[in-house]
């Protein structure tokens, strides 16, 4: 069993003082929780845990400690009864939850470990899932808003609520929230409660609350996780989007981004913004995906290096980046900071590529940047074996490359459909 004591931390404070703890005792392995009061050493009686009526507070003072004692106490007996083998760390926990053992603080602490992981488009998508669903426990409106361009903080003027009211109900009245105000599909409604159900997985996992709390699984609410559908644009698209002559210079950047990493077997944007001339040597591209850090290199094209040319004259060193949107970072090794600029950058960029490109070629498919990884896969169809596609994607196991392209992959359904009815 767990010791439960009031001490004075041996360490004093300038004014002469000492910091009153909870002293947490197990296996000859002790925590210390801080109680916020500061108390003179000749004011203190050990044995006792309490102060001395010369203590100028001496009453209130002792039963705010009475208090607290006895709330360890019971915490530490309840995680105990529970649980055979439990460290003091994990007993401390139990008595004073880092953050805070309610909704809010726990969703803040859980977007703060994508931040911790330098995960900047996990921390985008949640932060956002989070204040919606914190708004709407808060009795807020939740349709769609226009952006403000200010900086958008997940609790600002938002309440709190108890993990014990996060209940089936309240989650299934918070979905018909989302489809009447936002027009949420099933694939952004399991999006959301998955991000409650991770908060709510963390703070059970820490020990925060319970989990006779956790409302998700058999029994409770359910969430119907559906695949979305990848398509790339056609040939005939293609030809246009390479053929159109585009005379705004940020207009032309975009399209050269698009079609560069189509060129290279559709690579991801985040990686062409990352390549540098030292990348490029003697007529291949050695370059390691940002993505599972897997490396390899490709012959170039001749459409490829024809876009190389045209940046050749804004190099300022043989390890410059080539395409100039990474420029501005001075750190490169803030990895959070890096993604964050990416992926405004890829916004801009599909906003140019949506209102102005798409328009212009005259192009009936949806485009964005991700979607000429799309593209290529779709030409590439069941023309190139799996393990050669596997290379291509740098994909670490041939599986993920099976699942990928099993997308893309329709000849043999339309066989089968033509046998029928052809």
């Amino acid at each position: 069993m767990a010791t439960i004591k009031v001490v004075l931390r041996k360490k004093a404070n300038k004014d002469g003082t000492f910091p009153l703890a909870i002293r947490i005792t197990k296996d000859r392995k002790t925590s210390f929780m801080h109680l916020g009061y500061h108390v003179r050493e000749s004011d203190w009686i050990e044995d006792d845990q309490r102060v001395k009526p010369s203590h100028p507070n001496s009453r209130r003072l002792n039963n705010f400690i009475l208090t607290k004692l006895a709330e360890a106490s019971d915490k530490a007996l309840e995680i105990e009864t529970h649980k055979n083998d439990v460290s003091t760390k994990a007993i401390k926990q139990k008595i004073k939850p880092k953050g805070g053992a309610t909704f809010v603080p726990q969703s803040k602490i859980y977007l703060e470990r994508f931040v911790q992981r330098d995960n900047y488009n996990c921390y985008i998508a949640e932060k956002s899932r989070v204040k919606i669903f914190i708004k709407y426990i808060s009795g807020k409106d939740i349709t769609k808003e226009k952006p403000t361009g200010k900086k958008d903080e997940v609790e600002t003027g938002l309440g709190d609520i108890a993990f014990s009211d996060v209940t089936l109900g309240l989650l299934e009245r918070f979905k018909d929230e989302l489809i009447s105000k936002r027009g949420a599909g099933e694939r952004t409604i399991a999006n959301y409660l998955m991000c409650i159900r991770s908060i709510f997985s963390q703070a059970i996992k820490d020990g925060v609350i319970e989990d006779k709390y956790y409302p998700f699984g058999k029994g409770r609410i359910s969430i119907k996780q559906t695949s979305s559908t990848k398509i790339g644009i056609s040939v005939t698209d293609l030809r246009k989007l390479e053929r159109i002559e585009l005379s705004d210079k940020s207009q032309d950047h975009a399209r050269n981004l698009w079609l560069f990493a189509y060129y290279f077997a559709g690579m991801r944007i985040s990686d062409v913004l990352r390549l540098r001339w030292t990348d490029f040597q003697n007529d291949r591209l050695h370059y390691k995906m940002g993505k599972n850090n897997k490396s390899d290199s490709l012959t170039i094209p001749p459409k490829a290096q024809a876009i190389l040319d045209k940046y050749i004259g804004e190099k300022r060193s043989p390890n410059d980046f080539v395409f100039p949107d990474l420029k501005v970072l001075t750190d490169l090794d803030d990895d959070f900071e890096t993604k964050r600029r990416i992926a405004n950058v890829v916004n801009r960029h599909n906003k140019k590529l949506h209102d102005y490109i798409v328009p212009a070629a005259k192009i009936e498919g949806k485009v964005t940047m991700h979607i000429s990884r799309h593209t290529f896969a779709t030409q590439a169809g069941s023309k190139i074996e799996l393990q050669m596609l596997q290379k291509l994607y740098r994909h670490s196991d041939v599986r993920t490359t099976i699942g990928y392209q099993a997308n893309f992959i329709n000849q043999k359904a339309d066989v089968a459909l033509m046998a029928v009815v052809g």
